[in-house]
């Protein structure tokens, strides 16, 4: 996974100076700084490269070590290292024009920029502006930006989200988790929380566990097929269970569920169930789902290989972002199909690429609970 661009650019002292910015994400969550200097240099000492290395994870909270936090971005963006930072406040409250501060965050790789916009109902960036950031070669690199905004309707928080692609969706499970942790940083938050987030999908509830892990009670799965949406009949009262779909000439079958914003499960075709997901060709065939005729506001899709009534595996193509490493509305959608088809109970593991997530259907309140990490992976500033 691409966390940050490395660009080199010229200085003004001269066509033989440059520094050079590269961010690495190994599974140690380790990152390098190379630097590279000329003899005009104000750092003329340094002839050959050095590498400082330092650590980022979801226990760091002295960003004052840090003496660079600024990610390379697009050509209309530039690599600057801002001033140093004496604590975390004081990168998180910095307020300079013409930049935008964030942290990036991921949920089991599903990885989000997030901002600080609880001073305003409008987010700092547009769309655009989002595309550009999540672009994982000229950008940032993100599945979404995450916007912190002020409560509506007696809630704490408000979260709005922009796709990679400029989209706006309902709500983020995964988003939702990394949401809750940059709270908790923002308002210098210990040990267990709990915040009230109004979202485009109504309510959202998540909790700061001891462990630092992130539990989130994701509301009740609609499955009436009118409000998934999708165009599919309803074939079981209202709903659409196990239902065929043609795509590309071959016959799937079906489960739609909205968690606030529309999934379609699938566990194999018409002539096979036992789907391995690992086999399949994400890119070819996640597109014809998302933009399928049948689903008016385009959908989420999830190809599910069942290992025991209690242990799932997934794999995703977001609506407005692709094939990612995690999804986790989609993790829900996929155990309220699992149950309705049979194939499972109501408390599972599911495994994702980025790694497992449990989800728990419970039926004595219709509610659906996520539990699952949220990290740290840097902090940042770059030019708007």
């Amino acid at each position: 996974m691409a966390i940050a661009t490395s660009r080199l650019l010229p200085t003004t002292t001269g066509p033989a100076s440059a520094s050079r910015f590269t961010l690495f994400s190994p599974s140690s969550v380790n990152y390098s700084l190379l630097c590279r200097f000329s003899s005009s240099s104000s750092v003329a000492s340094l002839q050959q490269p050095i590498s400082l290395k330092f650590v980022v994870n979801n226990k760091f909270r002295n960003p004052s070590s840090l003496r660079i936090c600024s990610a390379a971005t697009s050509s209309s963006m530039r690599i600057g290292a801002p001033p140093e930072m004496t604590s975390q406040a004081s990168f998180l409250d910095r307020k300079e024009s013409g930049f935008l501060h964030f942290v990036k965050y991921h949920g089991l790789g599903n990885d989000f920029i997030l901002v600080d916009n609880r001073d305003s109902h409008e987010p700092k960036i547009s769309p655009e502006q989002a595309v550009k950031l999540c672009d994982r070669n000229f950008g940032i690199g993100a599945d979404g930006v995450i916007f912190a905004m002020p409560g509506i309707n007696g809630t704490d928080y408000t979260m709005r989200i922009f796709n990679s692609d400029g989209s706006e969706p309902e709500m983020c499970g995964n988003g939702i988790r990394c949401l809750a942790r940059f709270i908790a940083e923002l308002e210098n938050l210990q040990g267990k929380q709990s915040f009230t987030i109004h979202t485009g999908a109504g309510l959202i509830v998540p909790e700061i566990l001891e462990d630092g892990q992130v539990r989130v009670d994701m509301g009740e799965p609609i499955l009436k097929a009118s409000d998934v949406p999708t165009k599919l009949q309803p074939n079981k009262d209202q709903t659409v269970v196990k239902s065929k779909l043609e795509v590309d000439g071959i016959s799937w079958k079906v489960t739609c569920v909205s968690m606030g914003n529309p999934h379609c499960v699938t566990f194999g075709t018409e002539v096979s169930e036992n789907l391995q997901v690992d086999e399949l060709n994400l890119a070819e065939i996640g597109p014809k789902f998302e933009n399928h005729v049948m689903f008016p506001a385009r959908t989420n899709t999830e190809f599910v290989q069942v290992f025991s009534p209690s242990h799932l595996k997934m794999r995703v193509w977001e609506r407005g972002a692709g094939a990612t490493l995690a999804c986790g509305t989609g993790a829900c959608a996929v155990v309220v199909a699992a149950v309705l088809e049979g194939h499972a109970g109501r408390s599972c593991t599911v495994d994702l690429p980025g790694g497992p997530l449990q989800i728990e259907w419970r039926e004595e309140n219709n509610r659906i609970y996520m539990t699952g990490p949220a990290e740290v992976v840097f902090y940042g500033s770059v030019p708007l």
